[in-house]
């Protein structure tokens, strides 16, 4: 069996903010974006086994892990999905990487959605995990998506309000987003959980996350709102994947509420709840791959 590929660690500047990656393998290049509460942690069950034959970069998004937090800004464009793609482009420009297969989960996805859309001669293809688009999800709340997802709403609240009531026991906040949601077994270990408290507890982690979701309420909306109008949609194949025991798989006819915002979409369940990469890292390394190498044939 071939050895594990070496994973060097970069820092990259982008505008002033300090982006934390990690860069293993080589051959076609993929990029990796994790979701909240987590960092690029997330990925290391996929990492080695994607990395035998593509360069994989896993990245921290602004306010998250490693990389730097911000002040944000009162329009919330300091943690915008635009300004955080724009980090993504700074990371594949220092690698010298002119095209990538964009991969997101949850807030990764908005952000690579984003990509997608305002740098779409950059991106080859994009897989978002266990989403639909913001816009869609804010167009269509009811009692359901109010009870499954109301961190959404609580995290937008007015500073300080979250961020005292998180700060106050972080541990237990942090549990509650992941207790519940996996059909085969416990989805992190102890040591990647200690990472992500560790993570959220560093100054300015609260809220610089708190300001993500503040900005997915008021100016990505916007810039969702404004695409929707001129009609722009992802040119690039775009797959979508969710748990099949998700609040997304079970709400959503994910593939066919993608089609309205992108022009080539592909997609079906995993047996998993939310978080797929971890939960069944090897059904969702094959879907990948299956879908690379019909857009590299195509």
């Amino acid at each position: 069996m071939p050895s594990a590929p070496d994973v060097e660690e970069i820092r990259v500047s982008n505008d002033g903010v300090t982006i934390a990656a990690r860069v293993a393998g080589t051959g076609p290049a993929v990029l990796l974006l994790h979701g909240y509460p987590e960092t690029q942690r997330m990925w290391d069950r996929v990492l080695f086994e994607l990395a035998r034959d593509h360069t994989v970069v896993t990245a921290d998004l602004r306010g998250y892990g490693q990389s730097g937090r911000p002040h944000d800004d009162p329009e919330h464009r300091t943690y915008s999905k635009r300004a955080m793609a724009q980090d993504q482009i700074g990371v594949l420009d220092a690698l010298g990487i002119d095209t990538a297969d964009v991969v997101g989960h949850d807030r990764g996805g908005r952000v690579a959605h984003r990509l997608a859309l305002d740098h779409p001669q950059r991106v080859r293809s994009i897989a978002v995990l266990d989403i639909v688009p913001t816009l869609h999800m804010f167009t269509h709340v009811d009692r359901s998506m109010a009870e499954t997802y109301f961190h959404w709403f609580f995290l937008t609240r007015p500073s300080p309000l979250p961020e005292s009531l998180i700060a106050a026991d972080t541990e237990a906040w942090m549990r509650s987003r992941f207790a519940g949601r996996n059909v085969r077994g416990p989805v992190i270990d102890d040591d990647t959980f200690g990472q992500y408290v560790r993570s959220m507890r560093a100054p300015g982690g609260i809220a610089a996350t708190c300001a993500d979701y503040r900005a997915a309420a008021t100016t990505d909306l916007d810039h969702d709102r404004a695409d929707r109008t001129a009609g722009r949609v992802v040119s690039a194949p775009l797959l979508a994947l969710w748990g099949a025991s998700s609040y997304v798989g079970r709400s959503f006819d994910v593939t066919a509420v993608w089609s309205e915002y992108a022009a080539v979409v592909d997609g079906h369940a995993i047996d998993a709840d939310h978080y797929l990469a971890e939960e069944n890292p090897d059904d969702t390394v094959a879907a990948l791959r299956t879908f690379w190498a019909r857009v590299r044939r195509a």
